[in-house]
């Protein structure tokens, strides 16, 4: 229901007093995660939180994810920490709105298509085998940052699939994005209360990161620019002559960075993050091993996958999906209301920040039985179909839903059987492991973890 008013016909949300709203801010800002999970447990599944100088009206059920996501999305733009994001990352695809937006989508959405994703299938088999290789060679060194590794795969896969580049001539980009969404991050919690022009240590990092980011897709640019485009279907081919048309050239090449900045952020970060998350919580299930080598042993023998086995790596499909419910790479779905609206019985006035949180409605005990545990078998296909569609929403829902959600997950089944099959991952005994949500859901400081060959899950 679209309400074209400035005030909601109906009660808004509960939630704390107005009175808190210095508290929850500073609660925000460090511990953003628990402070929603708490307040919902609280409040229920519909909860207005006063944070600062805004009210959050925070929904945490699958017919309300739908209501905001898709069917009344037109009445949604993107809200708080997306538009924090913008200084950063610019107007990308991931923060961009209206026209911009869907011109950007129209341009990208076709390197996505299906049959591209097929076509990557063997690149990704190969990064992926080469990754192998250097833990493999590794094993005597100790523990090994395996998200360090992860984000050095998922951009080699990007920068050969999407750009038709080698970004590893760049040299390490992963720290210039960490700085990029610390940046953000901080923004959104203080509700942009701190001057930006302050120098203070995190903000000098940011500038410097941002023009580190700038250097590369401008080398990126010319480097395609020098040579023929080709078939055009690769993204940075598509997004250079969707510019061509724009008759400023500064807004042209401001376009072009946004877009690549965005790119190669979202392209490699949620997949770095889920594999992470994924190798942390098999480490302690030797079943769930055993059946991932079995399956591995069984579909590709000792060769490297193709696009033709995925729908054969079911089980490794269901764990990676099982991981991506408790640790969604999407953990936050920002918007603002343009008009009043209501949702559910709740009124949300125009111009609320609305937030939907796939972290919590994916722990929903009504949708989720034991919610905390760790259980590839609900995503047995017929136990998947007993749940409401948007339970589960890892990469968003809707017309804004994650554009390259299907690379992402072909490159985490991927790696994740070739794992199984070659070697033993364990976590450093002692390490602490703490979620850390930025743009996407980290592991705070990385996940540090011994490498020994496979033992078949004993």
């Amino acid at each position: 229901m679209n309400v074209r008013s400035d005030r909601p016909l109906a009660p808004p949300p509960p939630g704390p007093p107005r009175r808190a709203a210095l508290r929850m801010l500073a609660v925000m800002a460090r511990d953003r995660l628990g402070m929603i999970g708490d307040a919902v447990d609280r409040y229920g599944d519909a909860v207005r939180l006063p944070v600062g100088h805004k009210s959050l009206h925070v929904f945490n059920r699958p017919e309300y994810a739908k209501h905001v996501l898709a069917d009344n999305s037109g009445n949604y733009r993107k809200g708080i920490g997306l538009v924090h994001a913008r200084r950063a990352l610019g107007d990308g695809l991931l923060t961009s709105d209206g026209e911009l937006w869907r011109t950007q989508r129209r341009v990208i959405q076709p390197a996505f298509h299906p049959r591209r994703v097929a076509q990557h299938a063997d690149v990704v088999a190969l990064e992926a085998e080469s990754l192998i290789h250097r833990l493999q060679r590794r094993r005597s060194e100790g523990p090994v940052d395996i998200v360090t590794e992860f984000t050095g795969l998922t951009l080699g896969i990007l920068g050969r699939t999407l750009l038709d580049a080698d970004l590893t001539a760049f040299g390490s980009i992963g720290e210039a994005f960490a700085a990029v969404q610390d940046q953000a991050m901080f923004e959104l919690a203080t509700l942009n209360a701190v001057p930006t022009w302050l120098p203070l240590s995190r903000q000098l990092r940011f500038r410097r990161a941002r023009r580190q980011l700038q250097v590369v897709v401008d080398e990126l640019v010319a480097q395609r620019e020098s040579r023929p485009i080709g078939d055009h279907e690769d993204v940075l081919s598509r997004l250079i002559l969707s510019t061509r048309a724009e008759p400023d050239p500064r807004v042209a090449r401001r376009r072009l960075r946004d877009e690549l900045v965005t790119l190669l952020l979202a392209g490699h970060e949620t997949t770095a993050s889920t594999l992470g998350w994924t190798l942390y919580l098999i480490d302690n299930e030797p079943e769930v091993r055993r059946r991932l080598r079995e399956e591995a042993d069984r579909v590709l023998g000792g060769r490297r996958p193709t696009y033709a086995d995925l729908p054969h790596l079911r089980y490794t499909t269901m764990v990676v999906e099982e991981a991506m419910r408790l640790y969604p790479p999407v953990w936050l779905l920002p918007r603002l209301a343009v008009d009043a609206d209501v949702v559910g019985s709740y009124g949300v006035p125009a111009g609320s920040d609305v937030v939907i949180l796939p972290y919590t409605l994916h722990r929903h005990p009504e949708f989720w039985a034991a919610p905390g545990r760790f259980d590839p078998e609900r995503f047995d296909p017929v136990r998947a179909r007993e749940r409401p569609r948007y339970a589960y929403i890892p990469f968003g829902a809707g017309p804004r839903v994650c554009v390259g959600s299907s690379l992402g997950l072909m490159e985490a089944v991927f790696v994740l059987a070739m794992i199984a099959r070659e070697l033993r991952l364990s976590t450093l005994p002692g390490h602490q492991i703490v979620p850390e949500p930025m743009l996407s859901l980290r592991i705070r400081g990385g996940l540090p973890m011994l490498i020994s060959g496979s033992d078949g899950g004993s």
